[in-house]
């Protein structure tokens, strides 16, 4: 942990700084990386030199991200060399260590690893220096325009890597924004809940629950082809357009008009959507589904029925203009329970029987006892696919 010094002896623009460091240090951590590693190895080989490192300069501790010959995971501040490259707008070159003022008394330059040679390039996070590029060397050195324009490109490919973590991570919360409020809705004796897991820091499911005007409960689940920022892109797109067209029209009418509106946008980007889109009346358990090539919902009867959907069924969305989406009604009695999933469950399992008998295994659960059991399951394994779940319980 790094010491707290009082706001008055830090002034705004350090403090500013200092708060982009934090965010920084919240995002990818002080743990190596290979993608930082990368950098620094290679920077050591272009540069010849015995020490290449990334670091973060905190508010009284440079902490070194990555590093070639250099084996501190952090250092004083004030012994720190990047500390006078975040200082600057450009690069810093020190080439003779012992020559320089701001160096008098360094510990590292008079002792291991003898530092004679700095040359360190300023790293951005949120429009603030937050720490630096650096190459070292234990004799006298210059550097030339070509290997000056080499250190400032390795700099920006290090800082673009430690911008798009941050991208990823903002996208990730947007993500979760766009979630329903709560992980569950409880109303007029249904229980709706569900939970996402992405295969890397967003991805193309989603799924969303409310009420319509007249009182009706809606459910969605969507899988977008595809995985990361592109998917979670047009998740979000037809998400919203779904749940437009939900509140005003039934399902079917929902499906169609969604489609249309999706038209052009799917088109141009050779996107599919799968879809399982539910509206249920809760006085009387009437549920209206429409699928779209999606298929992967089960559902288990208070008296011990599983029932699956049958095969065939209609199209994604994105493939054919004109395409109609038939519903299918069921009345769902106290003690029945319907699970969807996404496609990526399927990989869990060796066979897509397998699947449903481990799904329809657990629907006599509670419903967030479902959605948390499926989640230990996917805890155990890496994910190659996005893999989301909602489970709809009439209860007792």
């Amino acid at each position: 942990m790094t010491a707290t010094l009082p706001p008055s002896a830090v002034d705004s623009g350090e403090q500013a700084r200092l708060r982009a460091v934090q965010a920084a240090l919240s995002i990818v951590g002080t743990s190596t990386e290979e993608r930082f590693d990368r950098i620094t190895r290679l920077a050591q080989r272009l540069f010849g030199v015995p020490i290449a490192a990334v670091t973060l300069v905190d508010r009284d501790r440079q902490l070194i991200k990555s590093q070639v010959g250099f084996p501190y995971e952090s250092t004083s501040r004030t012994d720190a060399f990047c500390n006078i490259t975040i200082a600057g707008a450009g690069p810093t070159v020190i080439e003779d260590a012992r020559q320089d003022q701001r160096l008098a008394g360094n510990t590292f330059v008079e002792n291991e690893p003898h530092v004679r040679f700095y040359a360190g390039y300023p790293l951005h996070a949120g429009g603030q220096p937050v720490g630096a590029l650096c190459v070292l060397d234990s004799a006298p050195r210059a550097l030339d325009a070509a290997q000056l324009a080499i250190l400032r490109e390795l700099a920006s490919w290090a800082e673009s890597e430690l911008n798009s973590r941050a991208e990823l991570d903002r996208a990730a919360e947007v993500q979760r924004a766009m979630m329903p409020r709560s992980t569950a809705l409880d109303v007029d004796g249904y229980r709706i809940t569900g939970a996402c897991w992405p295969a890397r820091s967003v991805g193309g499911d989603f799924l969303d629950w409310y009420r319509t005007p007249d009182g009706d409960l809606v459910s969605t689940l969507g899988d977008v082809m595809g995985k990361g920022i592109g998917a979670a892109l047009m998740a979000a797109t037809v998400r919203s357009v779904m749940r437009t067209a939900g509140r005003e029209h039934g399902p079917s009418a929902a499906m169609a008009e969604a489609a249309r509106a999706l038209d052009t946008d799917l088109g141009r980007s050779g996107t599919l959507v799968t879809l399982s889109h539910a509206r249920i009346t809760p006085r009387t358990g009437r549920m209206l589904t429409v699928d779209a090539g999606h298929g992967l919902t089960a559902t288990l009867r208070a008296d011990g029925t599983a029932l699956r959907p049958p095969p065939g069924g209609s199209l994604p969305l994105g493939v054919l203009p004109g395409e109609v989406w038939p519903e299918t009604e069921t009345l769902l009695d106290p003690g029945d329970t319907v699970i969807a999933f996404s496609d990526g469950l399927l990989d869990l399992f060796p066979t897509t029987e397998d699947t449903f008998d481990h799904v329809l295994g657990l629907a006599a659960r509670e419903p967030d006892r479902i959605v948390d059991r499926i989640g230990q399951l996917i805890g155990r394994a890496p994910l190659d696919d996005d893999v989301t779940v909602q489970v709809i319980r009439r209860c007792p």
